[in-house]
Formats: structure tokens, sequence, C-alpha cells
């Protein structure tokens, strides 16, 4: 299992803390720091993935509990994962493509279960073009995030299910595609996997 090295700055105090602690007439202190600790890399666990789904299978780009999976009025379709305190944050591209467009809104921080979070929450927006079509993904910041880190960049280039990004402590990504030319898999309240679970497939001829 590989922790990110973006989980050190938020494990060393709490381990820094249980290893004085050990050392005083405290051990209970000790082991809450360290479980702290433990807690917050496991919290930046970022294990291996592959997918056994076909070419033309767009998979998710979050662990988490699909919350939307519909068509909008603008002939895109809609697919939310929010993703919990417990989930693995790093987030994957749904398919191959390079990189068209970065574009980072400031923000609030709401729930990220809310409509309004789509809009309104701190969030990072990734388009990416590929053969079969255009995709968006955004990363949407919840109540208790603070920080998104996107790793793509405009014109670069990611295999289906390479790392794209991570988000800190609880949040959501959206998933925008053509409507015309994907047929929806995704299933409200199903649980999904990054780089593993079944969002979309591509239409024949799309």
């Amino acid at each position: 299992m590989i922790i990110r090295e973006e989980a050190f700055p938020f494990a060393a105090p709490p381990a820094l803390a249980a290893a004085l602690l050990g050392l005083s007439d405290h051990p209970w202190w000790a082991v809450a720091a360290a479980v702290a600790a433990l807690c917050v890399c496991a919290f930046f666990r970022d294990p291996e993935r592959a997918s056994e789904a076909g070419e033309n299978v767009l998979l998710s780009p979050a662990d988490g509990t699909i919350v939307k999976a519909e068509p909008l009025g603008d002939g895109r379709v809609l697919i939310s994962v929010f993703m919990s305190v417990f989930n693995v944050h790093v987030n994957r591209a749904p398919f191959s493509g390079a990189v068209g467009k970065v574009v980072y809104n400031p923000g609030k921080f709401m729930a990220a279960w809310s409509d309004k979070a789509s809009l309104d929450n701190e969030q990072v927006r990734t388009q990416f073009s590929t053969p079969r079509g255009p995709i968006e993904v955004v990363q949407i910041a919840g109540l208790i995030a603070r920080r998104i880190l996107c790793w793509a960049r405009t014109g670069k280039t990611f295999e289906r299910g390479e790392r794209i990004g991570l988000i800190r402590f609880g949040s959501r990504v959206d998933v925008y595609l053509p409507a015309e030319a994907v047929e929806i898999l995704a299933v409200r309240g199903h649980r999904a996997r990054a780089g593993v679970t079944p969002l979309a497939r591509w239409r024949a001829g799309a």
C-alpha cells in the first residue's frame, strides 16, 4: 500500500507527539497521538488499481457513493461520486485523453453532497479531449476539505485510470459526458472504486 507524500505534513505532528509522549508519564496520550497519525496516513493511501472493463468503457474517477447519474438539459450527462473521509481520495482519469483546459474556482465549503456544491464550492474543472468525445472532470471540495490537488496540466495526456489529483478530507467528483455519445452504466446509491468501476459506455460510432 502506497502512502502519498502529501500525508507527511499532517501525519508528522501527531507522530512526533506520540514519540515524545511515549517518553513521558502519559502513555495513553501517546497511543491516541499514534492512532491519529495512522488515521492520517490511511486517508492518504494510494492503492494500485487495474480494470478489466472493455476499451469503450469510462471508469469512475473516485472512490465513494454514486449520488447522481442522469442526463442534463444541456446535452450532457452528469455522474457524481461522493467521497467520505473513509474512502481513498486519489482521483483518476475516466478515459484516455489530452487535457484541454484546467480551471480553478476558490469558491465556498458547503457539504459536498449538496446540489449547490457543484456550482459554489471550491473546485477544479479539468476538460479532456478524447477520441470518442469531450469529458469534464470536476473535483469539488467538501465541508471539511480545504485543498484540492490537481496534477493535470494543459496539453498533458492521461491514460484511463491514471492518477490526476487528490482532494483532502471528504469531497466529491462530478463527471460530465456528451449525452448523445454515451450509455449510462452507473446506478445511484451504488459504490464506486476509482479506476475500476464502469460509469458509462461509449455508444457505437461515437
